[in-house]
């Protein structure tokens, strides 16, 4: 194959969508940011307020409104607002993540041939990280493809000051435009990888000659004009209390503080990259001496100085997040595959002793990973359930001999026959988790169960909820935007004031306060039902039952 024609990109295109389509109906909303997101998207939509991004009636001052238009866009085409459709929600994760691994096979194939970029692609539509977040109704797909895409242009400016010829407008505009939509997506964040690319490079080349190519002279104004009118809106309508917020405290600082117990040292993002990025966490790692011996060769040093400003950055902030440096992940990929293409058959192992034991040690690690996975969803299901369903055994079954399989490949040297072996035991992991396990696994599911608990007595249309005991963002989005989240006294209470209309979920252990709050009221109430399981995000077990005031 001498070059990547049309039809393989549409085929590429075509199987990152079918390996990422399973999930997004069966999946939950996933707590809490993600439900997040779907709330605020749709009153967005109630409410035809497209400027202030609220959650309930808080103002949800994070980040520009991009993705929650994009979400919002979604919904409305597909017209599934009133029936709280997940799917519809992750629709443009779905489109980012299929585009950011067809694009990644793109820049592989300019750059390393038409077998590295489609083996890059492979490997990073099967990574741990991007498995997860391509099915989630989250910012950090859409910034992805922001990113390659701000990337691509700067990587053809590059190669045609190399090949001495002219950059077409188009790669200015697509430049430029990418950075006003990442801004647009996440505020400054996407500057990052976008201004620290060329930065790196200036450092590294010491000239900058390529870079008038990109028409800095009026691109930056560009732009301002993609995000300046929302943020001119948004500056009116919040009084300036966005910008004190979204810049001064989430990113700003994130920077000097661990927010949300998120706070972890340098190195944060090294130690998760075995997981997050298997099964190519081996080969990356197997690649580095191959990196560092071409490190001067212009396609390798374009690749290093889009991870290292990026990667340095993340671990340099106190806050930490493994999907921080998710935008590294297509170069990572590539510098990997292109390695494996140079060495298929053969591989060259480090000289030093201390390296060949290192790369054990990690390939142990890399091994049990692949193990942990493989045997998850039959474990999860028994540990939680007590239950033995026969389909998720297909997981097992399918993946555990190729992961074997490919670590005997590691051993013998046939690093191409590996990673393609260990890219089929991920697809196997990836989708028969979400077509076996996760529909069958209701333990954790406790907001969908408590929705359809107070479809079943709803009273009246606009019946208000009241959530003493579980606060999660997923039962607001699946019971409706005027869930009360209070407490068992403030459960009680509503009762007391809506007693046509209420409803009050309680956990057993708040029962006790919730009663003698009820006796002081004098109210008698019913209970309807009771829905047990785990709270993935607190790991406590609840027992919640559903109370409305008792007919006289």
């Amino acid at each position: 194959m001498t070059r990547l024609t049309m039809r393989h990109y549409v085929l590429l295109a075509l199987c990152t969508f079918l390996i990422f389509l399973p999930g997004r109906a069966s999946l939950p909303p996933l707590d809490r940011d993600e439900p997040r997101y779907m709330e605020a998207s749709a009153q967005m939509l109630r409410s035809g307020d497209f400027i202030d991004v609220r959650f309930q009636d808080r103002p949800r001052y994070l980040q520009p409104a991009g993705i929650y238009w994009l979400e919002a866009a979604s919904v409305a085409a597909t017209g599934t607002l009133r029936r709280h459709a997940v799917w519809a929600y992750r629709i443009p994760s779905l489109i980012a993540v299929t585009a950011a691994v067809t694009l990644t096979a793109w820049i592989g194939a300019t750059l390393f041939g038409p077998a590295s970029g489609l083996l890059a692609a492979a490997l990073l539509a099967v990574a741990v990280l991007v498995t997860a977040e391509g099915r989630m109704a989250t910012i950090d797909t859409t910034l992805l493809l922001a990113v390659l895409l701000a990337e691509t242009a700067l990587l053809r400016a590059w190669l045609d000051r190399d090949r001495d010829r002219p950059t077409p407008l188009a790669t200015a505009l697509l430049y430029w435009g990418a950075l006003g939509a990442g801004l647009m997506l996440k505020g400054p964040v996407v500057l990052i990888p976008g201004f620290g690319t060329p930065l790196a490079l200036a450092l590294v080349e010491r000239r900058t000659d390529w870079w008038r190519r990109l028409r800095p002279a009026w691109g930056w104004a560009l732009m301002l004009a993609i995000v300046l009118p929302w943020c001119i809106a948004i500056g009116v309508v919040s009084h300036g209390d966005f910008f004190a917020r979204a810049v001064g405290n989430n990113f700003l600082g994130k920077v000097a503080s661990g927010q949300q117990a998120h706070g972890l040292p340098p190195g944060y993002h090294l130690a998760v990259f075995a997981i997050a990025f298997w099964p190519g966490s081996l080969f990356a790692a197997m690649a580095l001496p191959y990196v560092w011996a071409r490190r001067r060769t212009p396609s390798v040093r374009f690749l290093l100085c889009w991870i290292v400003p990026h990667w340095l950055v993340f671990e340099a902030i106190a806050t930490k997040l493994p999907h921080y440096v998710l935008p590294t992940y297509p170069a990572i990929a590539l510098l990997t595959a292109a390695a494996i293409m140079a060495m298929p058959h053969r591989w060259s192992w480090p000289a030093a002793r201390w390296g060949k034991i290192v790369l054990a040690v990690y390939g142990g690690l890399w091994f049990a990973i692949g193990v942990a996975l493989s045997l998850a969803g039959p474990v999860l299901l028994w540990r939680l359930q007590h239950q033995v369903v026969p389909a998720a055994l297909i997981v097992p079954v399918g993946a555990l001999p190729l992961v074997v399989a490919a670590a005997w490949f590691v051993i013998g040297g046939h690093v191409l026959r590996a990673a393609m072996t260990s890219i089929a035991a991920a697809a196997i992991i990836h989708v028969g988790l979400f077509l076996t396990v996760i529909p069958n696994l209701q333990a954790i599911w406790l907001s969908p169960r408590l929705a359809a608990l107070v479809d079943d007595y709803r009273p009246c249309p606009d019946t208000i909820v009241a959530s003493a005991s579980f606060s999660e963002p997923s039962l607001v989005f699946l019971v409706g935007q005027n869930t009360a989240l209070v407490g068992p006294a403030g459960a009680a209470d509503l009762l007391r004031d809506n007693r046509a209309c209420g409803l009050a979920l309680v956990d057993r252990r708040d029962e006790p306060a919730f009663r003698a709050r009820l006796r002081q009221d004098g109210l008698d109430v019913t209970e309807f039902g009771r829905v047990a399981g785990l709270n993935y995000s607190t790991g406590k077990h609840l027992d919640i039952g559903l109370f409305g005031p008792a007919t006289p």
